[in-house]
Order: structure tokens, then C-alpha cells, then sequence
């Protein structure tokens, strides 16, 4: 069951940052603000951080309500959803993971830029998923977008778990070192100039399944996370429970936008597949 997404707005301010590869920045946030933040339970845990536009500040503290019947729509905070790579709750800290490409983007060029001491905004955390030991196998395919939750999702692997997990980055440079508990590595697939989820597409559909009973975690951009939607839960056969499986963002489609059709856009898509799997 999905955790609530709480509407308060927490406060933690930056520690530390660590270029990981070139497309990705590890921030690391600390603060009494995070007394009691609720990570643990899934692997997928995410908080979505608040940007407000430059120039305009908010009373203190921040209040979202207040803030949307106060300022115009165009002044309200932007959200970005990323996923906790790690939670330390001795240590009061929470590390994010943020895909760079330069000035390209809202987080991703404040990750590159964010010093010790800078506050921090956001809401939650929510999450949904983690790997249930019930399960014969495990199959996580992502995109760079999905690389924490996948990362932190192998390393939460019950001891002696079957794991097919798949990564698709630009290339070579942008590999991690990840394990499971058993020191199952993933399958690095590097896009090169291919279409982005093309080669994870083939991978999945090339892999020899174990047996029927799976638990996949499948997400990224939302192109090729429709098409293996389809061949999981139609040529596989795959039960809807035993997938989490949604896109994290979509090609031509700014992060906004993205959020304003999500839904509706997964909805048609699952009924399109549910409607051809009873034909």
C-alpha cells in the first residue's frame, strides 16, 4: 500500500555534496527538520523538494495552502519527486540522487551548484514498493531516472533472491557499483545514440524467464515503460500486484506537463492493455 504523502512542509538543509558519474550528483541532507522523517518501509521512498521561482520568497514557515491562495499560480513552488537513495536515521541523513545534463532542467543544475548549509524544501515521503521475499525472482529494469530506487531496491534483496536487474545509461562512465546482499550485480545496457529504452526493451523481451512467479519493478520514461507494460502483463501473463510499474517522466513533455496528463495517461494505458488481455 502506497504511503500518505503528507502536506506539510519539511526543512532540511544541505551537508554535502559527491559527483557520482558525469550525469549524476549525490546530495546529501541533514537538519533537526528531518526529526522524524518516516523512510524505512519501501525501497522506492521518494520526497518531492519545492523550488520557488527566482526572486520570490514565502513567509516562514512554509505553507502551502497559504502560499496558493496568497500568490498567483505563477509564483507557486515547482516540485521535482525524487527518490531516497538512503535514509540514516542515526545520523539524521537523507541521501538524493539527481540525473545531471547540464544547465538542462530545475535539480538537476541546483544539485551542481547547492553548497553545505543551503536549505531545503519538500514534501512527503511517499513510496510504494520494495521486494517481497515471497517471490520466486526479481526483474527492476529502469533508466537512469529509476537507477536509486533500483539501486536501493537490489541492496534490500532477501538472502538467496533470484535478481535480473537491467540499467540503461548513456554509457560506460555512468555505471555504479551496486549489489544485492549475494553480490548479484545488474546488467549495465549502454544507450549510446539508440532511442532511450529501446535496448531495455530488448533486453526483457531476450531474458528467459525463471518462472511466471515474478515481482517486477519496471519504471522510467514512459515510452518504453508502456511498451513493457504490455509485454509483461499480456505475453507474460504477469498478475497487476506483482508489478509496480509507472513512468517517471516522458520525452517532449516538460516536468509539469508530464505531472498534468500522469495520470489520466496511465489510466488509458492500463485499460487499453486490460481491455486487449480479456479479448
Amino acid at each position: 500500500m502506497a504511503q500518505g504523502r503528507a502536506r506539510t512542509v519539511g526543512t532540511a538543509a544541505v551537508v554535502r555534496t559527491e559527483r557520482l558519474t558525469p550525469h549524476m550528483v549525490r546530495v546529501v541532507l541533514g537538519g533537526e527538520g528531518l526529526e522524524g522523517f518516516g523512510a524505512g518501509e519501501f525501497t522506492d521512498h521518494y520526497v518531492k523538494l519545492l523550488f520557488p521561482p527566482q526572486g520570490v520568497t514565502y513567509p516562514e514557515p512554509w505553507d502551502l495552502e497559504r502560499i496558493r491562495g496568497e500568490y498567483p499560480r505563477d509564483q507557486w513552488p515547482r516540485q521535482r519527486a525524487y527518490t531516497v537513495r538512503r535514509w540514516d536515521p542515526e545520523r539524521r541523513e537523507l541521501t538524493l540522487d539527481f540525473v545531471v545534463h547540464g544547465d538542462e532542467g530545475l535539480a538537476g543544475p541546483w544539485a551542481e551548484r547547492a553548497r553545505p548549509g543551503e536549505p531545503v524544501r519538500f514534501l512527503g515521503p511517499g513510496g510504494a514498493y520494495a521486494p517481497t521475499p515471497e517471490a520466486d525472482w526479481h526483474l527492476l529494469v529502469g533508466d537512469e531516472s529509476a537507477l536509486p530506487a533500483i539501486a536501493a531496491a537490489m541492496e534490500r534483496m532477501p538472502a538467496g533472491a533470484r535478481v535480473h536487474a537491467f540499467v540503461e545509461v548513456e554509457g560506460p562512465a555512468d555505471e555504479q557499483r551496486i549489489t544485492t546482499p549475494d553480490g548479484i550485480a545488474p546488467v549495465w545496457i549502454h544507450r549510446g545514440d539508440r532511442p532511450i529504452g529501446t535496448a531495455l526493451v530488448e533486453a526483457v523481451r531476450a531474458l528467459d524467464f525463471p518462472s511466471a512467479d515474478v515481482h517486477a519493478f519496471v519504471h522510467g520514461e514512459a515510452g518504453f515503460v508502456k511498451e513493457l507494460r504490455h509485454l509483461l502483463r499480456l505475453e507474460r501473463g504477469i498478475p497487476r500486484e506483482r508489478l509496480s510499474i509507472s513512468g517517471y517522466w516522458r520525452l517532449g513533455e516538460t516536468d509539469e506537463g508530464w505531472r498534468a496528463i500522469k495520470r489520466d495517461w496511465n489510466a488509458a494505458v492500463e485499460a487499453e492493455q486490460e481491455h486487449a488481455a480479456a479479448a
